[in-house]
């Protein structure tokens, strides 16, 4: 990788192939008022997927960030994220996506835990959604920031917007859950928006914008 590639300014790649991921993050980045160009992992197909052995939504963010940013010489970011369930210990969690045993199967996910609290009334389905967004250069720097979305759990998904839990975490002081918000009123209040907010002043600190 050329010393102009390492230090290319404006751009960064983010680890995900998800594009609703990239989307949204774009949005969020720009609001944020940090001009970037934000690429996903699709763009460098020989970089494998990292393996999420983080025991924490924070170190596995840094793990995909770190790899992402040493296989490409580019700025990385990446995030995990998960709903947390207070009457379950704080579970799914870092199981999130894989919560009904194979990943990012969001219907399997969403009928499972919805089973799981099938007896339990509103007093007792209170949960957050969580964001570990993380920041990794290739010269080492790291940054790291977070952020949580607290509601309540309906007994049947509603709404067609957002992705995973979205249909089925009803935002406190909202009447509607994630997945009926649009993506902007979802993105002002959402874990990954206050995630990802707060890094983009890390990122603005670092002079990584045009």
């Amino acid at each position: 990788m050329s010393s102009s590639a390492q230090h290319q300014p404006g751009r960064l790649v983010l680890a995900t192939r998800n594009a609703h991921k990239v989307t949204e993050l774009q949005a969020i980045l720009t609001d944020a008022g940090t001009d970037l160009e934000l690429l996903g992992a699709d763009a460098y197909p020989d970089i494998p997927d990292v393996k999420e052995t983080g025991v924490t939504f924070a170190e596995n963010a840094l793990l995909k960030a770190r790899t992402l940013a040493q296989g490409t010489g580019l700025p990385a970011v990446a995030d995990d994220s998960g709903l947390c369930v207070d009457v379950l210990g704080g579970a799914p969690g870092i199981f999130s996506a894989r919560w009904a045993g194979r990943h990012g199967d969001d219907k399997a996910n969403l009928d499972l835990l919805l089973a799981q609290l099938a007896d339990m009334d509103a007093a007792h389905r209170s949960a957050h959604f969580a964001c570990a967004a993380a920041l990794a250069l290739p010269d080492g720097t790291e940054r790291v920031a977070e952020g949580r979305l607290l509601g309540t759990l309906r007994h049947a998904p509603s709404g067609t917007g957002g992705f995973g839990y979205d249909p089925i975490l009803q935002p406190d002081g909202e009447t509607r859950t994630c997945a009926e918000l649009t993506p902007e009123e979802k993105n002002a209040i959402s874990h990954r928006g206050r995630a990802f907010r707060a890094l983009a002043r890390e990122i603005r600190d670092l002079g990584l914008v045009r």
